[in-house]
C-alpha cells in the first residue's frame, strides 16, 4: 500500500514517526488546545514497530484555513475520513483528556466502517457517558488560571496577549466541545480498552476511570502511574513502554 506523504500544510494527519515496516499504527488524538506535535516526545519514545500518527485538529497552526470544530461528533467524522488512506496496517487509537472522547468516537466510526482498531487507549478523562462534572472553567480568567496550574502551555505565552489570544480561542472551543459531549451509556467499542490512570489526576478521582468499562464489549484494563494530569509529559518513556506492551499483546 502506498503511504501518504508526511503531513504538511492543511493535512489533518501528522506522521510523527515515519516507519515503513511498522507492525501497528497508533493514531493519537490531542488534548484541548493542543496541536499534533503535542505527542512528538511520545512518538520519539516508541519503537520502530509502532508508527505514531497524530491528528491536527482544525484551527491550529498548519491548518488555519479551517475553523475549529465545535462538537466531538463532526470532529470524529472528519478524522475518520482522513484516516482512510492509512488503513492496511493494524491501527490503534490513543487519546488524552479531551482527546480520549475524540479517540472513542473515532474508534466507533472506524468499527462501523469495517476497519476498527485493535485497541483503544485513553487517559485523563471520565467516561464518555459520565460528563465532566464541575471541572470546566467558564470564563477566560478561569481558563488561564487552569492552564497555568496544569503547565500545559509554555509560561511565556501568558505574558504576550498576541500569543495568548489565539491559544485561548482554541482552548475555549475545545473545552466547549468537551463539556457538551455526552455519550449514551450503551455506546461501546468492540476492541479492548486500556485506561492510563495518573494517581493524582484531579479530573479522574474516586474510581472515575471505571466508567470506561461499560463502553467496551471486550476487555478493560487500568494501568496506574504516579503523577498528575500531564503525567504523559513527565514519564514519556514509561508510558511509551506500556503502550507498546499493550499493543503487541493484541496483535501477536
Amino acid at each position: 500500500m502506498e503511504i501518504p506523504e508526511t503531513a504538511s500544510g492543511n493535512s489533518w494527519i501528522q506522521r510523527l514517526s515515519p516507519h515503513q515496516e511498522s507492525a501497528v499504527r497508533l493514531v493519537c488524538c490531542p488534548y484541548a488546545g493542543a496541536s499534533a506535535t503535542a505527542y512528538s516526545a511520545l512518538s520519539a519514545a516508541l519503537p520502530g514497530s509502532v508508527e505514531a500518527l497524530s491528528v491536527q485538529y482544525p484551527g491550529r497552526p498548519g491548518n488555519r484555513d479551517e475553523p475549529p470544530v465545535a462538537d466531538v461528533g463532526p470532529l470524529a467524522d472528519r478524522i475518520t475520513r482522513e484516516l482512510r488512506g492509512w488503513i492496511g496496517t493494524p491501527l490503534a487509537v490513543f487519546g488524552h483528556s479531551f482527546g480520549s472522547v475524540v479517540a472513542f468516537e473515532v474508534s466507533r466510526r472506524l468499527e462501523a466502517a469495517g476497519g476498527g482498531p485493535v485497541h483503544l487507549i485513553v487517559s485523563g478523562r471520565r467516561a464518555p457517558s459520565d460528563g465532566l462534572g464541575a471541572h470546566t472553567p467558564r470564563d477566560d480568567a478561569g481558563i488561564v488560571a487552569e492552564l497555568r496550574e496544569l503547565g500545559s502551555i509554555p509560561a511565556r505565552v501568558f505574558e504576550k496577549p498576541k500569543f495568548l489570544r489565539p491559544v485561548l480561542a482554541v482552548v475555549k472551543n475545545d473545552y466547549g466541545a468537551n463539556s457538551r459531549y455526552l455519550a449514551s451509556p450503551d455506546a461501546t467499542v468492540g476492541c479492548p480498552v486500556t485506561f492510563l490512570l495518573a494517581e493524582s489526576d484531579p479530573y479522574v478521582t474516586d474510581g472515575g476511570e471505571q466508567g470506561w468499562r461499560r463502553h467496551t464489549s471486550a476487555d478493560f484494563r487500568v494501568k496506574r502511574f504516579p503523577g498528575g494530569h500531564f503525567f504523559l509529559n513527565d514519564q514519556t518513556e514509561t508510558v511509551a513502554e506500556e503502550i507498546t506492551k499493550t499493543l503487541f499483546a493484541d496483535i501477536h
